[in-house]
């Protein structure tokens, strides 16, 4: 896996809910729409797909269902996160067994490791099973930062192939690429800060996003990729205002309101995660608009 095959935009999918349970019609067509809308890979079971409310079992079937559906129309990551490490390769091992391309796996949150907790962590990993790994770093989330000086030791692997960056971090990127070498793939993890992360060597995007505006995201990277940075940022301003809509409100719940609002799937969400606050609906629904997406 290098950044040639792994480049784009690669939604991380939400997980749809009916009466308490994973609505696996509404997902396989959620799937389908983001196909039909041109992204260039799937990410089931992340943080916006609820994972840390889903069951083991729950986890896997969604992760084995998108599999299925997108039938290797595009790569699918799927997310194999765990804060304990033997967790995380049972995750993980499920993922090459499903099919999947590759794995996301989180930073061990809670526990708080050390900089060589975090790199045997992953060296565990690595050695358990073959399946391209990709690092996910959100110490917003995790209260654990990966430093580059781990990355770059975790690079030398055969298995740890790249990173999910939600640091926005413009100066972590150029030097973790100058750190990690050329085949290592950079994708952001923060939908705003995208243009200027691919500015500064990314590849790509891990995108909440483009659950809501497949097409105009897929744009936007394939200006990007192309190279065409006045298209990029025109594009830029056009889904800026709907980037930070869907983070009005605890995620997922702003995004699953704008798809319930295209008539795509429910607002459910599982606790302690509650639907999108009313007060916030009018701003998701214009930031839509402006997107260029309408019901």
């Amino acid at each position: 896996m290098t950044p040639d095959s792994i480049k784009g935009v690669f939604t991380a999918l939400v997980t749809p809910f009916s009466a308490g349970k994973v609505n696996e019609t509404a997902f396989a067509a959620l799937i389908e729409r983001q196909i039909a809308g041109g992204v260039h890979g799937l990410v089931p079971v992340g943080t916006t797909g609820e994972t840390s409310t889903l069951s083991h079992e729950e986890h896997k079937r969604v992760v084995s269902l998108c599999v299925e559906v997108v039938a290797g129309r595009v790569p699918v990551i799927a997310g194999a996160g765990s804060n304990a490490t033997a967790e995380a390769i049972d995750f993980v091992r499920h993922a090459k067994a499903a099919g999947a391309d590759a794995a996301l796996v989180v930073t061990p949150y809670y526990n708080r490791p050390s900089q060589e907790g975090l790199y045997q962590h992953y060296a565990a990993i690595n050695d358990a099973v073959a399946l391209p790994v990709f690092i996910y770093n959100v110490p917003a989330r995790t209260s654990v930062d990966i430093a580059n000086d781990t990355l770059a030791r975790l690079a030398a692997l055969p298995n740890m192939v790249g990173v999910k960056d939600a640091t926005g971090d413009m100066a972590r990127a150029s030097l973790q690429r100058r750190q990690c070498g050329d085949s290592w793939v950079m994708l952001s993890g923060d939908d705003p800060t995208a243009l200027g992360y691919m500015a500064h060597g990314g590849h790509g995007c891990i995108s909440v996003t483009a659950n809501v505006a497949p097409a105009a995201c897929a744009a936007f990277f394939n200006a990007v990729l192309a190279g065409d940075w006045p298209a990029a940022l025109t594009l830029q301003d056009k889904l800026i205002r709907l980037h930070k809509a869907l983070f009005i409100d605890a995620s997922p719940g702003p995004t699953k309101f704008a798809l319930a609002h295209l008539g795509l799937c429910a607002q459910e969400a599982r606790l302690p995660i509650v639907p999108c606050a009313e007060r916030n609906h009018a701003e998701i629904i214009a930031a839509m608009a402006e997107a260029g997406v309408a019901a």
